[in-house]
């Protein structure tokens, strides 16, 4: 089992930053592959990041590409989301996710283990 446990997230007008982060516990942290996930109202839930267990090899949507970057320490059991540049389109509810392998996965089914969310809301 993986416990994870997300930061608060917040209301920031447009072209802001934020900074979203969840820590892990239960099983070594360098077990997993993480992801950052996204949901609007309405909206299934959408892919937005994903590293390695060593924090090597990352994937981002299309849609946060150079705006947005996924990181790990592995030290302290924490995945971070670095927000740059925030649009309206931007607002939803942030999920981390955990999968036991090397890789990570880019689907929500392909993750067992969730964070309880944390709300993102940028203001025009």
């Amino acid at each position: 089992q993986v416990q994870l446990v997300q930061s608060e997230g917040g209301l920031v007008q447009a072209g802001g930053s934020l900074r979203l982060s969840c820590t892990a516990s239960g099983r070594p942290f360098t077990d997993c592959s993480m992801g950052w996930f996204r949901q609007a109202p309405d909206k299934e839930r959408e892919f937005v990041a994903g590293i390695n267990w060593s924090g090597s090899t990352t994937n981002y949507a299309d849609s946060v590409k150079g705006r947005f970057s996924i990181s790990r320490d592995n030290a302290k059991n924490t995945l971070y989301l670095q927000m740059k540049n925030l649009k309206p389109e931007d607002t939803a509810t942030y999920y981390c996710a955990a999968v036991v392998r090397a890789s990570p996965v880019l689907t929500a089914d392909g993750y067992p283990y969730w964070g309880q969310g944390t709300q993102v809301t940028v203001s025009s």
